[in-house]
């Protein structure tokens, strides 16, 4: 079965925050143009491409690159509209297996939003960018729920 370019950009966010993204041991490695610089990358790829086919009316992809001993990372606000949207964020945390961070909002710039979920990223080594898809959009309500509170 081949894969297609979005299946390609999880397997590649999965190594990239499996390894250490920070770059204090040396630009060479994990500077500009390392690991960090192509997580980040790909990553806001990845988002984009994936706020389009869940179909957000309104969307933002926001890279954040932080400091030397970091990882940076990579965000995605989309509403369907109807207070009704997802957060996302990839990123390396120090206390955890690598997760996307998701959790539902209300607005675009709903920066709380409800509480915190995870999907783990070992789940993005499968590469099942379609039943990704399939389960982000179980979070969109329709029609008269779309806009009850």
């Amino acid at each position: 079965m081949k894969m297609n370019l979005q299946e390609k950009k999880m397997k590649r966010i999965a190594e990239l925050l499996s390894g250490n993204l920070s770059y204090i041991a040396g630009e060479n490695e994990n500077g500009v143009n390392g690991e960090k610089a192509e997580f980040l990358r790909t990553s806001a790829a990845f988002l984009r491409k994936l706020g389009k086919d869940l179909g957000f009316t309104e969307s933002r992809v926001h890279t954040n690159p932080a400091g030397i001993a970091v990882s940076g990372s990579v965000s995605l606000y989309g509403v369907w509209g109807g207070e009704n949207g997802i957060c996302f964020v990839l990123d390396q945390s120090a206390f955890a297996t690598p997760m996307l961070l998701y959790r539902e909002i209300d607005r675009i710039d709903d920066y709380c939003g409800k509480q915190n979920l995870y999907y783990p990223l070992s789940d993005f080594t499968k590469a099942d960018y379609a039943g990704l898809c399939r389960y982000f959009l179980t979070f969109r309500r329709q029609g008269a729920d779309a806009c009850a509170a």
